[in-house]
């Protein structure tokens, strides 16, 4: 049975509304979906009715920045109650936290000379303000674009360039992520219920199999195995650690948008598909 577990939407830093990804993996044969907007639960209400339309077996979803320590990265919550308002206050905490640290770097940027509405671009992010966005945002300006040409000394900069050289450059500010502490996130899943995956675990390069244990020991309950974010070898070696460790194995396409028509793959699903067939003990999050 295909399945997807990580969807983003217009409530993150996707490009298509919960209704319009539905209709998009409706026709890829999808039978069970979570959307996974980042630090937010704010469209899994137009998620549901639009699966419910489609036939399609909606999991309640969410990814999460977190930090262990020193240590950063990324949890899938699945199937918890995101009625609670404890959640909710967690939510709302990182949301400012983010929104602060935006306004910041677009106050730095704007200091260097670029063009923004800083009011009108932060208005239209309420719930997660996304770093890609922001990439669209001053690149909309045809005055942005010539310095940002002139900066970064490329004639046709990607997004990754943009990010890498101007939003996450000291010369102007760093935009983070706002994370939680995993032990906070621990603590409400006491009381909320779901299981916590830890996300694509090898798109970043290589993880120790020591940390994963260390993860596994804290209460998480699965790992990310079919991403992708993550070589034939990485599967396998996912695959090797979710039996060896006893995780619930689960696989999502991360998908965002359609890449555009210069693009033949436009697509995750263009070139690989999810079977739960693959995913060890699976059904403990899908049913």
């Amino acid at each position: 049975m295909l399945i997807d577990l990580q969807l983003h939407s217009t409530y993150s830093d996707g490009y298509l509304t919960p209704t319009q990804i539905v209709s998009f993996i409706a026709k890829h044969g999808v039978r069970v979906a979570a959307l996974t907007d980042h630090n937010t639960v704010s469209g899994l209400y137009e998620f549901r009715n639009a699966c419910k339309k489609h036939n399609i077996k909606p999991v309640t979803g969410i990814e999460l920045y977190v930090k262990l320590g020193n240590r950063k990265f990324n949890l899938l919550w699945y199937n918890f109650d995101d009625q609670r308002p404890e959640l909710h206050s967690l939510l709302r905490k990182t949301q400012i936290r983010r929104r602060s640290t935006v306004r910041k770097i677009l106050n730095s940027l704007k200091d260097s000379g670029f063009k923004i509405n800083i009011n009108k671009f932060l208005d239209k992010h309420t719930h997660y303000v996304p770093i890609n966005y922001l990439v669209d945002e001053l690149w909309s300006s045809p005055f942005n674009k010539v310095m940002i040409k002139k900066e970064l000394k490329l004639k046709n900069p990607r997004e990754e360039d943009i990010i890498m050289k101007i939003l996450k450059n000291k010369s102007f500010s760093i935009l983070r992520e706002s994370r939680v502490e995993i032990n906070k996130v621990l603590e409400l899943r006491k009381k909320i219920g779901g299981q916590l995956v830890y996300n694509h675990p090898g798109k970043y390069g290589y993880v120790k199999r020591e940390f994963i244990k260390k993860v596994k020991d804290l209460g998480v309950d699965g790992i990310e195995i079919l991403s992708p974010h993550h070589s034939i070898g990485a599967v396998t070696f996912f695959q090797y650690i979710a039996d060896e460790m006893d995780f619930i194995a689960t696989g999502g396409s991360d998908f965002h948008r359609n890449e555009g028509d210069r693009c033949l793959v436009q697509n995750s699903w263009d070139y690989y598909k999810i079977d739960s067939k693959y995913l060890k003990g699976i059904k403990k999050i899908i049913g």
